[in-house]
């Protein structure tokens, strides 16, 4: 799916946003100019500061927060919003104006990461999106920060897709892409922004072979000796043991 195919992101909203639109047009309060800011009240534990991640995926998802036939059915099956509500979301698009930091920037407790203006109605429909948007990414650039500055000059790669929603896993990858990460293993973010990928075993292909050594050595055929070995299948020591024998010195890693 190409992202010009994307499907729309106008119910990745908690429902509270609609009916308050629903209440401000009964009431003519849904024309007033607004001011949004997106900000952290905190940092947690010892850190001093934040770094910025996500905006580029609420601008993405916001190109598709758009009211389809399906989305509008969906609104008025349930009795979410009346009819005056649903005839101003099938027209929606937004026209305010969204400011903020860069992606990869720092930020301190207090201070707006994200300004929206708008009017009140096209503006606060927009907040759990923007919300779970950055402040998901942005809690994973933080730690991912915390971990490249711990890093220095060594290689740091990303490899936690089975621990995370299969699309939080892309969101997180990229986060932590922008915060110094230089490589992930899940291909989707690769393919969706360009992140270098990498990989080469799991504990299934030790396991699948007679030996750890048989393991070890059909990956260096196939992949030559600058791949990396896992060698904590069995016992860590006879591990390392095992690679150094069967790739030598000129082996490209051990994990």
């Amino acid at each position: 799916m190409t992202r010009a195919e994307a499907p729309s992101s106008a119910l990745l909203t908690d429902r509270y946003e609609l009916t308050m639109i629903d209440a401000a047009l009964r009431d003519g309060t849904a024309a007033r100019r607004c001011v949004f800011e997106l900000f952290g009240r905190r940092l947690p534990g010892a850190r001093r500061f934040g770094v910025v991640a996500g905006t580029g995926r609420l601008l993405q998802e916001l190109r598709a927060f758009r009211f389809s036939d399906d989305e509008l059915r969906y609104l008025r099956d349930n009795r979410v919003v009346g009819a005056e509500t649903l005839r101003y979301l099938e027209n929606y698009r937004f026209t305010g104006s969204i400011r903020g930091y860069r992606e990869g920037e720092l930020y301190f407790p207090g201070s707006p990461v994200l300004t929206v203006e708008g009017s009140f109605a096209e503006a606060v429909v927009l907040e759990t999106l923007a919300l779970s948007i950055l402040n998901h990414d942005s809690a994973v650039a933080n730690a991912a920060a915390r971990m490249s500055i711990a890093a220095g000059d060594r290689p740091l790669a990303e490899m936690g897709s089975r621990r995370a929603g299969e699309r939080s896993a892309v969101a997180a990858a990229r986060a932590a892409y922008i915060a110094g990460f230089g490589a992930t293993s899940n291909l989707q973010a690769g393919r969706e922004w360009g992140i270098p990928t990498m990989g080469t075993a799991a504990h299934a292909w030790t396991l699948l072979h007679d030996s750890e050594e048989d393991a070890f050595r059909s990956q260096i055929a196939a992949h030559g000796t600058d791949t990396t070995l896992l060698i904590d299948t069995y016992d860590i020591r006879r591990g390392v043991e095992t690679a150094i024998r069967v790739a030598g010195t000129g082996l490209g890693g051990l994990r």
